[in-house]
């Protein structure tokens, strides 16, 4: 506003403005009025329209740029980084899973679908009594329930429907007592194995899930696209994208023998790229939750390996891993136990850094008047908050995923010390605590970076300031008719 120009409203006294060059010591309330004065001039001047009216307008499009000479910093930080994860992929790259002979135990054997065409209720004495008609050992009398119970079992004849043998039926019988029961028409998963009896060859493994598990998983898209839009399809693109580095990736190159730590880091930093920058673009912002989440990454395979190894945890500890050591003795899985949980805290670690490069980014664009020790203390109130829930949300999970496990230490009245002092919990404990501790970490970390790289931008040249360059029009009068004075 010029000196020969008369303010729009009505003003008992002279209009109060303050310079452009005044310190942070006015608070956010006298940066207000510093800005509806019209006293900045910072490369451009705010015009007062004609006559006694003015136009106002409020820009709240996203964040400006950050300044070249910021994105040189971090471009210098982050691409050799960058460069350095495609040169592991490229080393350690395995080209798939290597073969082995099928065993024939656990998972490490022959499926093929089958469906359950008749189903015929019989005597479980009269089935049990040479003890041929079962075949699975999950579903097979134990030869003396039946003579002794003389219930009701079931008579199932499944049609084999993929392989060499499609079409070929056999029958499975089912005890009342079985937690599985086989119904007429039901799609089910059948175990093959080539070296036993002609009879004895097929079995009901599991029931098949395809469906369920493939229409949930729709739902889920379509929720996520529904309620995000773009930015949810290309978190779907992204989440595609994780499977295939750790389906072609990380599981392989375990297998063919590379450290699992090594890959994992690999893997994981993978991940990370590409499912942030295609999730939240390139930029500045995203690229500070990048190096929060890397620096907490490295915090949590720091204190992982130490704990690990500390609490002498081998990683061998259920039947499932037992078969991965006999099957793969060269696999350090010990190892293996410290690259799961890097691999399963990056998921959440990726969260907590972008809302809080978020949270600074914004508190930013509100007031840039901001130093970084203000965005910093309101940053970490915003963190705290998050904290609470995300460590909260990492326990219960893993509560959740172990209840049965911990549902047998309750039956046997054992201790807390007990239960936590075996390997299978222990694992479980370190596991927790050691993803925790790196998310803890996350928030101040990112949230100083954040407000570092936000407050030591400075705009090119001729640029207004954020506050200020929303629109050329004259700001809105005060409420009442008088602007706002500050206090001496």
């Amino acid at each position: 506003m010029t000196a020969t120009q008369q303010p729009p409203y009505p003003s008992p006294g002279p209009p109060h403005a303050h310079g452009a060059g005044e310190g942070e010591g006015h608070g956010q309330a006298e940066h207000r009025e510093a800005v509806a004065g019209g006293g900045h001039d910072s490369g451009g001047r705010r015009g007062s329209g004609s006559g006694g009216g003015h136009g106002h307008s409020h820009s709240h499009g996203p964040a400006a740029p950050v300044s070249r000479q910021l994105r040189k910093v971090i471009a210098a930080i982050l691409i050799p980084f960058a460069a350095a994860v495609v040169v592991g992929l490229v080393v350690l790259w395995p080209g798939g899973a290597p073969p082995h002979q099928r065993t024939g135990v656990g998972f490490d054997r022959q499926t093929h679908q089958a469906t359950v065409s008749k189903v015929v209720r019989v005597s479980c004495k009269s089935v049990n009594a040479s003890g041929s008609s079962s075949t699975d050992d999950s579903s097979t009398a134990d030869g003396s329930s039946g003579e002794e119970g003389g219930g009701t079992c079931k008579k199932a004849t499944v049609r084999v429907d993929t392989g060499k043998d499609k079409g070929r039926t056999f029958t499975e019988i089912v005890q009342p007592d079985q937690s599985r029961q086989l119904h007429q028409g039901e799609k089910v998963v059948v175990a093959y194995e080539p070296t036993a009896p002609k009879n004895l060859q097929y079995s009901v493994s599991d029931v098949n899930r395809q469906f369920p598990m493939a229409l949930l998983a729709g739902i889920f898209a379509l929720a996520v696209v529904v309620v995000g839009r773009l930015r949810g399809v290309m978190a779907l693109v992204a989440l595609a994208v994780s499977f295939m580095v750790l389906t072609f990736f990380i599981l392989p190159a375990i297998l063919h023998g590379s450290n699992p730590l090594i890959v994992a880091v690999v893997g994981a930093s993978a991940i990370m790229l590409i499912a942030l920058y295609m999730c939240h673009g390139l930029s500045a912002r995203t690229s500070v939750a990048v190096l929060g989440t890397l620096m907490s990454l490295i915090l949590i395979g720091v204190l992982g390996s130490l704990f690990i190894g500390w609490a002498a945890l081998t990683g061998n500890t259920d039947d499932n891993t037992g078969l991965i050591h006999g099957l793969y003795p060269s696999i350090d899985m010990s190892g293996l136990l410290l690259a799961g949980v890097i691999i399963g805290s990056l998921g959440v670690l990726d969260d907590v850094t972008v809302t809080q490069t978020s949270a600074v980014w914004e508190l930013h664009d509100a007031n840039p008047s901001m130093g970084w020790r203000g965005l910093y203390r309101a940053g970490i109130r915003i963190g705290r908050d998050h904290i609470a829930s995300v460590v909260n949300t990492l326990v219960l999970a893993y509560a959740g995923a172990a209840l049965p496990l911990l549902l047998l230490f309750s039956i046997a009245q054992s201790s807390v010390g007990t239960v936590a002092n075996s390997e299978l919990v222990a694992e479980e404990v370190v596991r927790t605590l050691v993803g925790s501790i790196g998310l803890v970490a996350s928030v101040p970390v990112t949230t100083l970076l954040a407000a570092l790289v936000v407050s030591a931008d400075r705009p090119a040249p001729g640029t207004a300031p954020a506050a200020v360059a929303g629109s050329g029009a004259a700001p809105a009068p005060a409420r009442g008719g008088k602007g706002r004075r500050r206090k001496h």
